[in-house]
């Protein structure tokens, strides 16, 4: 069914919630379109997962409105939850039921029609490579096949938006490139999908659009090319060889730079903000020969997300602290009251 023309599959204004004295949310704005994938990148303790958590109907926000799917979440929250899928930190499968006793007791809960659960469920195991491990018990999945049974479970009333927080967390390597394909083909399908991450490489990779919190704000937006941009231009990274005078280096190097010249000791590495393309390279090898400079490697390359973390917020990245026993059980209890 087509969106109304500029309706915004999720839309925060002033979005405020405390917990005793500590502001978690502080005024945040949020508008993410439908059919995008939108990250929401913040250090920890940022206020990531209370985000979430008010626009799935799980808090309530001390201030600020909030409609998702055109529906105002503090007025009609059982309409929205009809509307959404959600898929915490950390797995919240039953792992004494099977794979498809999980998901068959999902669409109970949501009061689904006998029939249509037992099709979904087997397009869901099937969709994302549970077929085979469909009649064992969950506690014998690996990780990453949990994760893939704790989304096929939030997809199972075949929800219009889907919030993801830190869907990889715990995953390796692989499993991690497994989920990615299965968020892009959700989105190729017509998913909205709000996504928090606590890897850079994954906001890069999935989303079109970025926000970056901190201290429940937000202090940056756009795409990862223009956040990019932000943080400056080409940055120059340079290996001096063993025993070199590294004052000597970053004199040397602050005579083609834009900003100030990091040092890391410990790898004889400098790093700085530079422009004018790869022709500083060739100025640069002039500027280190000149000083008696021995180089044991050069490079020019983009800024990264981590640095537009370490220069918006002046933190690395971090995962969140993992949710209590009670706040990771809501999720279930809400299905219930969903149904």
């Amino acid at each position: 069914m087509p969106h109304p023309p500029g309706e915004a599959a999720i839309h925060a204004e002033g979005l405020v919630k405390h917990f005793g004295d500590v502001k978690a949310v502080d005024g945040l704005d949020l508008t993410v379109p439908y059919g995008t994938v939108y990250g929401l990148l913040g250090p920890n303790g940022a206020g990531k997962t209370t985000t979430v958590r008010i626009l799935a109907t799980l808090l309530k926000a001390d201030a600020g409105s909030t409609t998702v799917a055109g529906i105002d979440v503090a007025a009609k929250p059982d309409a929205v939850r009809h509307e959404i899928g959600l898929t915490g930190q950390y797995a919240a499968v039953d792992e004494y039921l099977t794979g498809r006793e999980n998901l068959d007791m999902i669409g109970r809960l949501y009061h689904l029609p006998k029939a249509y659960v037992k099709n979904r469920a087997d397009e869901l195991l099937e969709r994302f490579s549970l077929t085979d491990a469909a009649d064992r018990p969950a506690k014998t999945y690996s990780g990453g096949m949990r994760r893939r049974l704790d989304l096929s479970a939030s997809l199972m009333g075949n929800p219009k938006i889907l919030f993801l927080d830190e869907p990889t967390t715990g995953l390796d390597p692989r499993s991690r490139l497994q989920m990615w394909e299965v968020i892009t083909d959700l989105v190729a399908d017509g998913t909205t999908v709000l996504l928090t991450t606590q890897y850079l490489e994954e906001a890069d990779q999935l989303a079109e659009q970025i926000v970056v919190i901190d201290k429940g704000r937000v202090i940056a937006k756009g795409t990862s090319d223009e956040l990019k941009t932000q943080v400056g231009g080409d940055r120059l990274e340079i290996v001096v060889s063993p025993g070199t005078d590294l004052e000597a280096a970053s004199g040397a190097v602050r005579a083609v730079s834009d900003g100030e010249v990091l040092v890391d000791a410990d790898t004889r590495t400098l790093r700085s903000p530079v422009s004018g393309g790869s022709t500083v390279l060739v100025e640069a090898v002039r500027a280190l020969d000149a000083a008696g400079v021995k180089v044991d490697d050069l490079a020019l390359r983009r800024p990264t997300l981590d640095d537009v973390f370490l220069t918006l917020t002046g933190h690395a990245a971090e995962e969140e602290p993992a949710p209590s026993a009670t706040a990771t059980g809501r999720r279930r209890g809400r299905a219930k009251k969903e149904a």
